[in-house]
């Protein structure tokens, strides 16, 4: 029995895959406008600079949330189990990533219907604080699973709350933040014009540096501590290494393509570090689970689910990514403060 519940059938682990492919589109996409969000408050100096900075993302941040929706529906769907125990188990941290969801978003949607200063200021910072606590919140969480979240034989999480801030874990909050700081700083520089573009790319020299120095501590500490892999593991640290490396030179450059696509490896391959260490056992540690181990097995749905949801996704995930490269193709023009009018349309989407 217990051989048969760590050996995943091919449906089981494709569907892994499937939703690990979803965090990392969701970590690299979502990353930058979390961390444009937060530089809000550093790099703009007037008003027109902050519609600047919100009007690189305004067409796709809410887009980009599409892929976290996915990613929990999925899990729903395809590992019941797994996704009840960390609802039930994570309840506080995850009413935390929502709130700062909420506050984010209606930021964005609200930040541009009263001229103001003071309304606006307010916004702003809810943006800003809200994209802080989703970036902090997801880093410990991905660290706790890297560590592995304790549960019993009825698959409930007995760690506690305070259990979850271990230093390691605090150590991935902050390197996720500054990793998606470095990361929205790149975008800016990318998509920005004028002393935006220049301050965005001075500021990405520090913070990339700080990138990799935290980046460097926690992924040797990843793999000497919970190794992914093997061999495995050392061979995608080296290349998340290469990614920040590659990133924070090439942006020095004036390279801002070359570094956006470094940095956006860099999230990728760190993603899936974690997923390779999460597999099978789904991030959780089943040592007190009494002979009734959580993992891509017992919490997965029956193979006729999975193969339906299989069909559904070869069909639907080709229009989403079609839609997805259109969009960004859209608006892949840099803007400065030159375009932008002397009073913002009331009705303007994002700033």
């Amino acid at each position: 029995m217990l051989l048969l519940a760590t050996d995943p059938n091919f449906l089981q682990t494709i569907w892994f895959i499937l939703i690990a492919v979803l965090w990392i589109g969701y970590l690299i996409l979502e990353g930058f406008d979390y961390g444009v969000a937060m530089l809000l408050p550093i790099l703009a100096k007037n008003e027109k600079e902050k519609r600047v900075m919100v009007n690189t993302i305004g067409p796709v941040w809410d887009g980009n949330q599409v892929w976290l929706l996915t990613a929990g529906g999925a899990t729903f769907a395809a590992f019941p189990g797994w996704y009840a125990t960390l609802f039930s188990g994570l309840y506080i941290p995850l009413f935390l990533i929502l709130m700062g969801l909420i506050i984010r978003g209606v930021a964005f949607e609200y930040r541009a219907k009263n001229p103001e200063t003071q309304w606006r200021n307010a916004f702003d910072w809810m943006a800003t604080i809200g994209s802080f606590v989703v970036a902090l919140v997801f880093g410990v969480g991905f660290a706790n699973f890297v560590i592995g979240l304790p549960i019993n034989a009825k698959h409930i999480y007995v760690g506690g709350f305070w259990g979850l801030f271990t230093p390691f874990a605090l150590l991935g909050g902050i390197v996720l933040v500054v990793l998606f700081a470095f990361h929205g700083a790149i975008y800016l520089s990318l998509k920005t014009k004028g002393d935006i573009r220049v301050r965005a790319r001075a500021l990405a020299n520090p913070l990339g540096l700080a990138a990799i120095g935290g980046g460097a501590i926690f992924l040797l500490w990843f793999q000497l501590a919970y190794p992914a892999g093997g061999i495995i593991g050392w061979i995608l640290l080296v290349l998340a290494a290469a990614g920040l490396a590659s990133a924070w030179f090439f942006i020095g450059k004036g390279r801002e393509g070359i570094a956006f696509i470094s940095s956006s490896a860099a999230i990728a391959v760190v993603a899936v570090m974690i997923f390779v260490r999460m597999f099978p056992n789904l991030g959780f540690d089943n040592s007190l689970a009494q002979g009734h181990p959580l993992n891509v097995v017992t919490a997965a749905s029956t193979d006729s689910t999975l193969t339906l949801m299989l069909i559904a996704a070869v069909v639907f995930v080709p229009i989403v990514l079609g839609y997805t490269t259109w969009g960004y193709t859209r608006f892949r023009k840099r803007i400065g403060v030159e375009n932008m009018p002397n009073e913002a349309p009331a009705a303007a989407h994002a700033g």
